[in-house]
């Protein structure tokens, strides 16, 4: 349907936003505030230029939309700091003119927004929001004499020869009057879910060809046609649809449907959103029936027709901090702190970058505008950086060196993330499987001071355990019965809940010793055991933190050690 301008969401942001809410304003000095806003308007007005004059989207369209509101808290909060109108079709005019202007469309940010305007209105009409690019067509006696892009919304470009190649534009109407109409180029696609499938990249596709300076019929075979609009067609929508239907434009009256209510607007948004459709769509479209005499129309949003998107499948989130988590292996992973952001039915707080390499490569710091998804629909997955803090605050970056397998066998300095990991596993289900014993009893122990080594523990009495902060009496009992009870475990669980690399098939026996005294070569002649794993083996068992926690085993009489 008729695309949700930018230039019409700047400005309805600019509208709803004119004070950010206070308790969400950085503290940020004058320098810093001006040189972030500054920043960041600069970086849409580049995404502005690449979608309206080039064609290219940089960013996702809901991506674009959030950095704008962004933009918009930002100068609410720092209200002295000088501020330049954003013009997103700045550099989008062209040569030639619409005999009818584009009007865009305003966005309707909730269901509240939509249920306020459609209130007290009559002869509604609601249709899916083709996710495309939008064309003015003009007939004259029956015949396609101009097809221009949207631009400014007044002046666009000359796309005529473009459009004798798209088959999807008739270049006869069976109409012998002046015709002009208004719709949507858009990515022909088979039995497309939206919210399975998101928008695959189709507008941009159509952007990209329409960019050349020709196309072939083959490539124009894969555009669409949605016309949304006969600016100068019969005043009753039923009549203009009738019209469009008999002209070829089947679609305009199957994507079309009365509306009552918002109840129906919820139920035909959400039947859009989930059922198979020949193109992508970000939203759908309401509008009245009736509306001005077409030489009324401006290139703005207009009071008869609002849009209602679908819900984010990308937020913009800002990161408060960035950790390096160190795991039982020593993999360092970065994981970062946001500022809260709904997707779905999903509060986000936090979200794994994945690897050190990646972050390394993304550069991502405090301050910086992340795009995050849920992949699958439920896990959330971090997806790039959308705009960067202008401070580049330096990081404490573990050395990839320093962590392996058999590092942090005690929580002094820089070791606290692989040593608290450490005690996850051994209290697991990979490991000991500790009754009622998980991260936030280990961290009680550490902060208490009772956790110098992975073992310490076992050393614990019933009023050592009282008297930590956060255990009371009932607690400490339990606590107390289920490391007894990691005692009469099997000497082959002591030695994985310890951090044996794997060794499935083997027959560890029942000897600590006889194990330590085996070589690489008698590791390797075990069935399934690699010479990297039969090198890991060896060094598990002769490194002297490891010989340690075996003695240490042994004097608490524990089976095998």
């Amino acid at each position: 349907m008729l695309p949700l301008l930018r230039a019409m969401t700047c400005a309805l942001i600019a509208l709803v936003s004119t004070a950010a809410n206070a308790a969400s304003c950085p503290d940020w000095p004058p320098a810093k505030a001006r040189s972030e806003i500054l920043a960041l308007q600069s970086q849409i007005t580049q995404w502005d230029d690449s979608y309206h004059r080039q064609g290219v989207s940089l960013v996702a369209d809901e991506l674009y939309d959030q950095s704008v509101q962004r933009l918009a808290d930002l100068r609410g909060c720092f209200a002295a700091m000088p501020a330049s109108p954003l013009n997103p079709l700045k550099t989008a005019r062209g040569p030639v003119a619409h005999p009818i202007p584009h009007t865009g469309l305003t966005k309707l940010p909730g269901e509240a927004a939509v249920q306020a305007w459609l209130k007290e209105r009559t002869d509604l009409w609601i249709q899916p929001k083709v996710d495309g690019v939008a064309v003015t067509l003009v007939y004259v006696d029956g015949k396609l004499v101009s097809a221009i892009s949207r631009g400014d919304g007044v002046f666009g470009q000359d796309w005529t020869g473009h459009a004798h190649q798209i088959e999807a534009i008739p270049r006869h109407l069976a109409w012998e009057k002046t015709v002009i109409l208004q719709g949507e180029l858009y990515w022909r696609l088979t039995d497309h879910v939206q919210a399975n499938a998101g928008s695959l990249n189709a507008r941009s596709k159509v952007a990209g060809l329409l960019a050349r300076h020709g196309i072939s019929e083959q490539e124009g075979a894969n555009i669409g046609l949605f016309v949304w609009d006969w600016p100068e067609g019969p005043s009753a929508m039923t009549e203009r649809l009738a019209g469009l239907r008999a002209m070829g434009f089947e679609d305009s009256a199957r994507f079309s449907e009365p509306l009552e209510g918002f109840t129906q607007a919820k139920n035909w948004r959400e039947h859009w959103y989930r059922s198979p459709l020949p193109f992508a769509t970000d939203g759908v479209v309401i509008r009245q029936g009736e509306r001005p005499s077409a030489e009324r129309w401006q290139a703005k949003a207009p009071y008869w027709i609002a849009a209602w998107k679908y819900p984010f499948a990308q937020a913009l989130a800002e990161v408060r901090k960035v950790h390096f988590n160190v795991g039982r292996s020593g993999k360092i992973t970065p994981v970062l702190d946001i500022e809260p952001v709904r997707l779905d039915d999903r509060m986000i707080a936090r979200i794994s970058v994945g690897s050190l390499k990646r972050w390394q490569e993304m550069d991502i710091r405090p301050g910086d505008q992340v795009a995050i998804s849920l992949a699958g629909l439920t896990i959330p997955r971090l997806d790039e950086v959308i705009s960067r803090s202008v401070d580049r605050a330096p990081l404490d970056v573990p050395r990839v060196e320093d962590f392996h397998s058999l590092s942090c066998w005690q929580p002094v300095e820089g070791c606290e993330s692989q040593f608290r990991e450490r005690l996850k596993w051994l209290s697991g289900k990979k490991g000991l499987v500790l009754n009622g014993v998980g991260p936030g009893t280990w961290d009680k122990l550490i902060q208490a001071g009772q956790l110098n080594g992975l073992l310490d523990w076992m050393t614990l009495d019933s009023a050592q355990l009282a008297n930590i902060p956060g255990l009371g009496e009932r607690s400490s009992a339990k606590l107390l019965t289920s490391f007894q009870g990691a005692r009469e475990k099997p000497f082959v669980v002591w030695l994985k809940a310890i951090g044996l690399p794997p060794a499935t098939g083997v027959d560890l026996g029942e000897s600590w010793a006889a194990l330590a005294s085996r070589s690489v070569e008698e590791w390797q002649i075990e069935p399934g055991i690699g010479s990297g794993r039969a090198q890991q083996l060896h060094a598990f068992f002769q490194d002297p933190q490891v010989q340690a926690l075996s003695k240490q085993l042994r004097d608490e009489g524990i089976k095998g050690f």
